[in-house]
């Protein structure tokens, strides 16, 4: 018997849009789920061949090859926790080894590759630590108990890049150049609320240009900083979303991907002349997009309907091995008040059987982009609704920074509006409707069925926030900080507050099942805080569910992903009477 549409698209490999050797651009890497893990390759483009470098029990996907070509490293976490340290190896194969042997094993925060030495970020309780680090020597370059992430070097190996939060606010951090022995040099900071990105240096030898992306028009928008000069160059255009930038190889033009209402677009900025020129690409979501040195455009892309595939020039680039995922449902736009979002409706006429699929971050946002997840659901009879509410990026700082000292209820009221909506459109069924999402998205799936216990008929929360205090306690110090921005403050500094928008302070209101599922080595939505309000549910009567997995946040495993959404349906299944897992 042929194996079910949903578990094909999860087992159907897939790749991540490779990257080249600076020096050595035939020498690639990319990552893929072919062997029955997400894992990294190199790819000899040269020579024709591709070999499997990690096999890890728990997966790999963070890697980078030094500019010549001859040596990949990647990083080696602790089952998944995301804690750990970096290795290296030979780009042709061969054992590998620590890569900084005197650097403990910490948290990343950031890496840049040189000829010769390597600079490291790292992150631990006691802050953010960058280091030099060429082989078994290194040099402290930067250090500071706010969090911090490495950039990127300059071509000449000269100069650092790296962004920080030494004002508090890891949301909006300010971009610092330094020196290859620390001393800073330039500085660019907006002010409180404002956040600047660094981006590449510019890739000709001797131009120390870094592309900065900045939010003072209310948009992301990059711009062009001569740090040596302290000239900033503005960049003329007229485009409604925000946008993002690379360099073509001759840093005479840019490469724009353009971002709005959750679909994505490509242009050609040319800095000679100040113009704009569309480049061809299908509606939908682009991943990541490059310029090669020969011109040719290479980027990753799906939609709702069609499965991701590495693109040059609208040409598929590489085909993954084996049987390719079976095609999905189409995505249509939903737009209610000022909340957009997406709707996937499965065959028939509506009113269906709703699944309200909340997304984390929550400085993130749903796309037009293929899920495996949102096909699932939708192939057993499921409309699945995607909100990006308040809080969502994609949308201007306006939007992503309403929920700023009040976040969940915010978030929440958006995503109800929306469910009043599919019910008086007649889309969704009264009953039953399910609220489901994952890490900030289980947060909120465990808040809502406290805070609207009348709206939701089930509730499944993947790797959630369930309580605020116990979380802030035993997550990985970015986070912290980053909650420290997002609340106002820590637990200590505002406690009521904290409680008041804990998904465990509202248990005893919960009145229909919770099914719940977790990692075990899980740094960012620790076990702990998700046990305790485990224990009250049970304390209180209440019908629940626990599904514990072996890795951190998510797993790279695709078995153990079939399982997890097998155990979701089964769970509806047997809750609210819809199909049970084909």
């Amino acid at each position: 018997m042929a194996e079910a549409n949903w578990r094909r698209r999860y087992r159907a490999a897939s790749l991540s849009l490779p990257s080249w050797a600076r020096l050595a651009p035939e020498r690639l890497l990319y990552t893929s789920n072919g062997s029955g893990k997400t894992e990294v390759y190199a790819w000899d483009r040269a020579a024709g061949s591709q070999r499997e470098v990690t096999d890890r029990p728990e997966g790999t996907t963070r890697a980078a090859l030094e500019p010549p070509g001859e040596r990949i490293w990647w990083f080696d976490d602790d089952r998944g926790s995301e804690h750990g340290v970096w290795r290296v190896e030979p780009f042709a194969g061969g054992p590998s080894e620590p890569a900084a042997p005197n650097l403990p094993a910490a948290y990343g925060a950031g890496l840049a590759l040189a000829r010769g030495f390597a600079v490291i970020g790292s992150s631990d309780d006691g802050g953010t630590r960058i280091h030099r680090a060429a082989g078994s020597v290194s040099e402290l370059l930067y250090e500071h108990p706010e969090s911090a992430t490495v950039a990127g070097l300059a071509r000449d190996e000269s100069l650092l890049a790296i962004e920080h939060s030494e004002h508090g606010d890891s949301r909006h951090p300010a971009v610092r150049v330094l020196d290859l022995s620390g001393r800073p040099l330039a500085e660019l900071w907006d002010g409180p609320g404002r956040g600047l990105g660094a981006g590449a240096w510019s890739p000709v030898e001797g131009d120390q240009r870094l592309l900065v992306v900045h939010e003072r028009t209310g948009l992301s928008r990059p711009s062009v900083w001569s740090p040596p000069a302290a000239d900033v160059r503005e960049l003329s255009y007229e485009l409604p979303g925000d946008v993002s930038a690379a360099w073509y190889p001759d840093a005479r033009a840019l490469l724009l991907s353009h971002d709005h209402r959750g679909r994505s677009e490509l242009y050609r900025y040319d800095l000679e002349t100040d113009t704009l020129h569309p480049l061809e690409t299908e509606p939908g979501t682009i991943g990541g997009a490059r310029v090669r040195a020969d011109g040719e455009l290479w980027y990753s892309f799906s939609s709702g309907a069609r499965p991701p595939s590495v693109m040059r020039d609208r040409e598929v680039l590489l085909q993954p091995p084996g049987e390719p995922a079976p095609a999905g449902r189409p995505y249509r736009d939903l737009q209610v008040g000022p909340v957009h979002g997406f709707l996937v409706e499965p065959e028939g006429p509506p009113p269906h059987p709703t699944l309200f699929l909340v997304h984390g971050g929550p400085q993130a946002h749903d796309r037009d982009a293929f899920s495996a997840r949102v096909q699932a659901w939708v192939d057993h009879g499921f409309a699945v609704a995607l909100v990006n509410y308040r809080g969502s990026s994609g949308y201007g700082r306006e939007w992503r920074d309403a929920l700023e000292r009040s976040p969940g209820l915010t978030e929440l009221e958006d995503i109800l509006a929306v469910r009043e909506h599919l019910v008086a459109g007649g889309v969704a069924r009264p009953q039953p409707i399910v609220l489901s999402g994952g890490s900030w998205g289980g947060y909120l799936t465990l808040l809502g069925l406290g805070t609207q216990p009348e709206a939701w008929d089930l509730g499944i929360a993947i790797v959630p926030v369930a309580d605020s205090v116990a979380e802030y306690e035993d997550e990985m110090e970015p986070l912290k900080a980053y909650d420290r921005a997002l609340f106002g403050g820590s637990p200590a500094e505002r406690p009521d507050f904290y409680q008041e928008r804990s998904p465990i302070t509202y248990v005893q209101r919960v009145r229909v099942p919770v099914l719940i599922l977790a990692g075990r080595n899980d740094p960012r939505c620790p076990i702990r805080q998700i046990e305790n309000y485990l224990r009250r549910l049970q304390e209180l009567g209440k019908p629940n569910e626990f599904y514990e997995f072996a890795a951190g946040h998510s797993s790279l495993v695709t078995d153990e992903q079939i399982r997890q959404m097998e155990a979701q349906l089964d769970f509806a299944h047997r809750h609210v009477g819809t199909p049970a897992p084909l």
